[in-house]
């Protein structure tokens, strides 16, 4: 999507990301943000849930915070990215966390449940190929977050699920 508040947002997820790398690829990490962004500007979504699909990495990856980005790009795409965000320091072991993750999602909009789906879709793509051990554990986690965004996009739930072999 081409959109000034799109273009903005990736020019500064790039340099949030600056550096960074994806685990499987070695390819720069924004290239996973932009995928996601893609996946929902595809679909329709306006360039405040895309630009927020660009940025959702920022404030969970990187020094940013929410009020940056607020500031920025405004309290919409903020408030998206704070909901499918990680809140920092969860309590207690990676099941606690990632149950109290999953809490938060659970009362993300329908524009943050698409976007979290949309990074869920891309970040399954080819996660057993690449580290089968990890994807063991990973996969299943995913599939019980899926379960709290049945609100979001119906196509993004059913690529997901095919990912998921569900």
């Amino acid at each position: 999507m081409e959109h000034e508040l799109v273009n903005k947002a990736v020019k500064f997820a790039s340099k949030a990301h600056a550096g960074v790398v994806r685990r499987w690829s070695g390819e720069p990490y924004v290239e996973h943000p932009k995928r996601v962004a893609a996946m929902l500007a595809a679909l329709g979504f306006g360039p405040e849930v895309v630009a927020a699909a660009v940025l959702h990495d920022v404030v969970e990856d990187t020094p940013v915070g929410a009020e940056a980005l607020k500031f920025v790009f405004g309290a919409k795409v903020a408030a998206l990215v704070v909901e499918v965000s990680k809140p920092k320091n969860l309590p207690g072991n990676r099941a606690a966390r990632r149950a109290a993750y999953r809490a938060h999602l659970a009362g993300a909009s329908y524009e943050g449940a698409s976007i979290k789906l949309a990074d869920m879709i891309d970040n399954s793509a080819n996660v057993a190929e690449h580290d089968p051990k990890f994807a063991a554990v990973y996969l299943p986690e995913l599939a019980e977050a899926a379960k709290v965004l049945e609100h979001g996009h119906p196509e993004l739930k059913a690529r997901l699920a095919a990912n998921l072999g569900k």
